[in-house]
This record gives C-alpha cells, sequence and structure tokens, in this order.
C-alpha cells in the first residue's frame, strides 16, 4: 500500500505554492503587456514619417466602412420585412465585406514596423 502511493505521489507534477503561482501569472501578464506596448510604439513611429492626407485617408476610409456597414446592410433585414433569412443574409454579407475591408485597408494603409528593432542600441 505505501509504495502505490508513493509512486502516485512520484507521477503528479510538482505544485506551486500560490504566491509562485501569483507571480508566475503576473510575469506572464507583464510579458504580454511588454509585447503589445512595443507593438504599439512601433506603429506610432512608423506613422511618424506618414503624410497627413494619407492619415486623413485611413480616418475616412474607416469611416465610410462603418456607414455602409451600419447605413447600407441593415436596409437589407428592414426591406425584406425582418425574416430570418434577411438577418442571416445580412450577417453573412457583413462577415464578408468586413474581411474585404481589412485586407484593403492593410494594402492601402497599413504602416511597416518591420524596420524599427528596439533590441539594437
Amino acid at each position: 500500500m505505501a509504495r502505490e502511493t508513493e509512486s502516485e505521489e512520484a507521477a503528479l507534477p510538482p505544485m506551486l505554492s500560490k504566491e509562485e503561482e501569483t507571480e508566475a501569472a503576473f510575469w506572464r501578464l507583464k510579458r504580454a503587456s511588454d509585447e503589445w506596448r512595443e507593438d504599439r510604439v512601433k506603429r506610432v513611429l512608423a506613422q511618424e514619417g506618414e503624410s497627413p492626407l494619407r492619415t486623413l485617408g485611413g480616418v475616412l476610409y474607416v469611416s465610410a466602412c462603418v456607414l455602409f456597414d451600419g447605413l447600407i446592410l441593415t436596409e437589407i433585414p428592414v426591406r425584406m420585412g425582418k425574416t430570418t433569412f434577411s438577418w442571416l443574409l445580412m450577417t453573412v454579407l457583413l462577415v464578408l465585406i468586413i474581411k474585404y475591408q481589412r485586407d484593403y485597408y492593410g494594402i492601402w494603409f497599413d504602416v511597416d514596423t518591420d524596420k524599427i528593432d528596439f533590441s539594437q542600441p
């Protein structure tokens, strides 16, 4: 009996104390936060050389996309009598259109952050 208990305890992974779990969770969150912050800083630095017209174009493009998605596509259920099929059709079209809008935004307005490297002094 005692041998079975010892072998079961040896097979279990080592347990962390509450303090060790808390510290490990803190460092995971800090690493994720640091990566997000570094990416954000790179995007801001990459936009410094961007012309104001390109920045304004991006804002106008996003605004036009939101207006189209919110005003034009919602007409589908209104015109079709608010049936389940009309809502389903609108949802499918909305997903497809948003995918294409994101793709085109990436092509036209995305900034290149590959040239910025913080690891070099």
